[in-house]
């Protein structure tokens, strides 16, 4: 047995021992492939942790633009469909991290800012959307693969991650799944309730329970929310109503194809708007490669894993804008959190639930069948899942010397900020008003009323994770700290190096080499 002062994995320093191995809730660490039945079952798990963006996203889309029904069932489709096909292709060729792909909030604002200055109809206007992600995310496969993003990894300190990794986490505090007025607590109680039955009381008495406990409380609430609406005592005026109406009047299939809405059109004003988003969805990336590193137990991303997540969640941007999504591609938070509740890290499950998700997109009854899936329910998965990132976020502190009054203060101000400027622009209302208040600003007014410029600032502004960050990352290289204070000497004894991360192109060329002979003089 190998004693623990002598483990090669372990390096100490004066805060303690610091560890890269593997953390100790992990059931399937990253390389890991479960059986084939129970992939398809995590997989399915991941994807649903994730159902209130995807379904929520296409459906205000939709609505802003007055899609018709059945346009709009083919648009919620779309996004399942891209979703498979970018997160098959970052955890393949990108990053290779256990990271579900899918539609962003980040570009949510810009979208809507684009759809009210458009005010034609929605067949004008989505190609317009189509054409300013292709070009915006052209941009982000060039700062990805150039290097552009990973420079900054040796510049991000955990004083800089932590805010941005709990900030990730609190960015739903105020959703309408969770706070809405009539909220129907029993039922959004109740799935909470099983989740955490099932993740930290059971699981040590049923593997099931460990493996699936967000897969057991979606179905075990959901099934019940559906037997009150049908025996009457749920009305369709109650929020937890189940519609199974809307799953009979669906489409068996629904053809899904590039270029479905027509050809994109370009306009500058609206690709600057778009990349402003992509800016920020960028920021909240970074975040989750380190939280997702974080959570599994493995070093902190390397800059060239990095470099390739970032390059190919670009890739993922212009297949959405092909495939006319109306929106984006990047990573997702919340199955970031169910790999923390349910200790499956496993990047060959992610994948399987990513081609279950691709197929289905072809399937008008799941799309439907998704759809019912009542709010209290997300709003439960919101509070399990990104209440553990926060959680995650916080633990990065560990590295950090928090006697040093710098560190607190700097993460303080980041978590208000990054809280209180987009409350603000929230209160503002949209992009259009908040370009009116900028330029009446004194002396810069006609340079911060212009468009471009105002856009760009609104949709930065609202991101919480993105004005944390920067927060935090302009205190944190400007206010004097040594390394050791910082946490930066710890972290990067912890991160992995570029070695580290073998690309699968690198691995399909190594086994292409022939292997030296040996021969006898």
């Amino acid at each position: 047995m190998t004693d623990h002062n002598e483990r090669t994995d372990e390096i100490r320093t004066d805060g303690g021992d610091i560890s890269r191995e593997e953390a100790s809730f992990v059931e399937y660490g990253i390389d890991d492939k479960p059986p084939l039945g129970e992939s398809i079952l995590l997989g399915v798990q991941h994807y649903l942790t994730m159902i209130g963006a995807t379904v929520a996203i296409p459906l205000i889309l939709a609505g802003a633009m007055e899609m018709p029904a059945a346009e709009t069932a083919r648009l919620v489709g779309t996004f399942f469909v891209v979703s498979g096909i970018a997160t098959l292709l970052q955890t393949t060729f990108g990053n290779r991290y256990p990271i579900v792909q899918g539609g962003t909030f980040a570009l949510l604002a810009p979208a809507l800012a684009i759809i009210a200055a458009m005010g034609t109809g929605w067949e004008a206007t989505i190609v317009e959307l189509q054409g300013a992600i292709i070009v915006a995310a052209l941009v982000q496969v060039l700062l990805g693969y150039i290097g552009a993003l990973g420079k900054l990894k040796y510049y991000l300190s955990p004083v800089v991650i932590a805010p941005v990794i709990v900030l990730i986490g609190l960015s739903l505090v105020g959703v309408q799944d969770v706070t809405t007025p009539d909220q129907n607590w029993w039922l959004l109680g109740l799935t909470l309730f099983l989740i955490v039955l099932f993740s930290q009381y059971l699981d040590q008495y049923s593997r099931y329970a460990k493996l699936f406990p967000v897969l057991l409380g979606i179905v075990v609430a959901w099934v019940l929310a559906a037997v009150l609406s049908a025996t009457g005592v749920y009305g369709p005026e109650t929020v937890g109503y189940v519609d199974s109406a809307a799953v009979a009047e669906a489409s068996a299939i629904q053809v899904i194809t590039p270029l479905q809405w027509g050809m994109p059109q370009v306009t500058l004003a609206f690709t600057v708007g778009i990349f402003a988003g992509i800016l920020a969805s960028m920021v909240e990336s970074l975040g989750d490669y380190y939280a997702v590193a974080r959570i599994a137990g493995v070093g902190a991303p390397s800059e060239k894993r990095i470099n390739h997540g970032i390059g190919m969640e670009g890739v993922g941007n212009v297949i959405a804008g092909i495939m006319g999504t109306g929106n984006g591609s990047t990573s997702y938070g919340e199955n970031i959190g169910a790999i923390g509740i349910t200790g499956v890290a496993s990047r060959y499950v992610v994948q399987i639930g990513a081609i279950v998700m691709l197929l289905v997109g072809f399937v008008g009854y799941f799309g439907a069948l998704i759809t019912t899936i009542p709010t209290p329910i997300v709003g439960a998965l919101y509070i399990a899942m990104f209440g553990q990132i926060a959680a995650v976020g916080l633990s990065n502190l560990k590295y950090v010397d928090l006697d040093a009054s710098r560190n607190v203060f700097i993460i303080g101000i980041a978590l208000f900020l990054g809280l209180a400027i987009p409350e603000y622009m929230a209160n503002v209302g949209g992009a259009a008003e908040f370009q009116e208040i900028a330029s009446g600003a004194t002396v810069i007014g006609p340079i911060l009323g212009e468009q471009i410029v105002s856009d760009t600032i609104f949709v930065i502004g609202s991101t919480t994770m993105a004005v944390g960050g920067i927060v935090a990352f302009v205190l944190d290289n400007t206010i004097r700290g040594t390394k050791e204070e910082r946490g930066l000497s710890q972290w990067e004894q912890l991160a992995e190096d570029d070695e580290e991360f073998v690309t699968m192109f690198e691995k399909m060329r190594s086994s292409d080499d022939p292997k030296p002979v040996d021969r006898a003089d």
